[in-house]
């Protein structure tokens, strides 16, 4: 099992080369790769049967997470002009390597035979109350940003970002607008996890915060790029930690009913 897992992370990982072809740095792109990968293991584990639903899952938080939430909270708060000429180049290029990442991750499950046998049976909220737990989750991934963020910002990242305080003013309610959708589309973005993952309520929890973690601040922030410094990076992915995290945490509680 141990090499099987092993397969998965590292040929899972090579699409993510696709970027270092460009980039470079093509070792950090492959290590950025395999942690991704890792932190979808228990989905090949206690995940859907059969690749397409595999595809699903892990699309469907790559999607979300990794390329929409990452890009727009780039764009909103890095106001660099190669960045902003380029955006939507970048967001379909995103979109296209992670979709790619997905089926290759699905495949690698289905032809390694990583399924395992569970008898935890996901039970989940209703339609009706599950849009509220979704809206929930995104009022309060708002409150950690605010928290997490306030804090991060004022101690570690105010010199890296002198605009961003006019920038939240100019914005004004939207802002908060704006984090709340950024939560309600990760919390989405992790819904099929949440409804599929054959794991008891609290697994299941620590499974989605990593995974929204990982996902949404870890892997794409470990290889360098010309926007960010290694320290500046490194502080990032502490601060999504403590957002993401606990966001992930929270909608899979939301989510998820209580076992008996």
């Amino acid at each position: 099992m141990k090499v099987r897992i092993a397969l998965y992370c590292v040929l899972g990982a090579l699409p993510l080369l696709i970027a270092a072809m460009g980039a470079g740095h093509w070792p950090w792109w492959l290590l950025s790769g395999i942690v991704l990968a890792a932190a979808f293991v228990p989905v090949a584990f206690f995940g859907p049967r059969g690749a397409l639903r595999q595809v699903g899952v892990v699309g469907s938080a790559l999607i979300f997470i990794t390329a929409l939430c990452t890009w727009s909270e780039a764009v909103i708060f890095m106001p660099i002009p190669d960045m902003q000429k380029h955006r939507f180049q970048m967001l379909i290029g995103s979109l296209v390597m992670y979709v790619i990442v997905a089926a290759v991750l699905a495949v690698l499950a289905a032809s390694l035979k990583m399924t395992h046998e569970s008898t935890t049976v996901p039970e989940h909220r209703g339609a009706s109350v599950a849009v509220l737990m979704v809206l929930l989750s995104g009022c309060a991934y708002a409150l950690y940003y605010l928290v997490f963020g306030a804090i991060t910002y004022q101690f570690f990242t105010k010199g890296y970002y002198p605009e961003a305080t006019k920038i939240v003013e100019k914005l004004g309610l939207w802002f908060w607008a704006i984090q709340i959708g950024r939560g309600v589309l990760m919390t989405l973005g992790i819904l099929p996890l949440l409804y599929t993952l054959r794991m008891r309520r609290w697994q299941t929890a620590i499974v989605a915060g990593l995974v929204v973690w990982v996902a949404g601040g870890l892997a794409p922030l470990l290889p360098p790029n010309p926007y960010m410094g290694a320290t500046q990076r490194f502080i990032h992915v502490v601060e999504i930690f403590t957002q993401n995290f606990s966001l992930g945490v929270t909608a899979a509680l939301l989510m998820r009913c209580k076992e008996n």
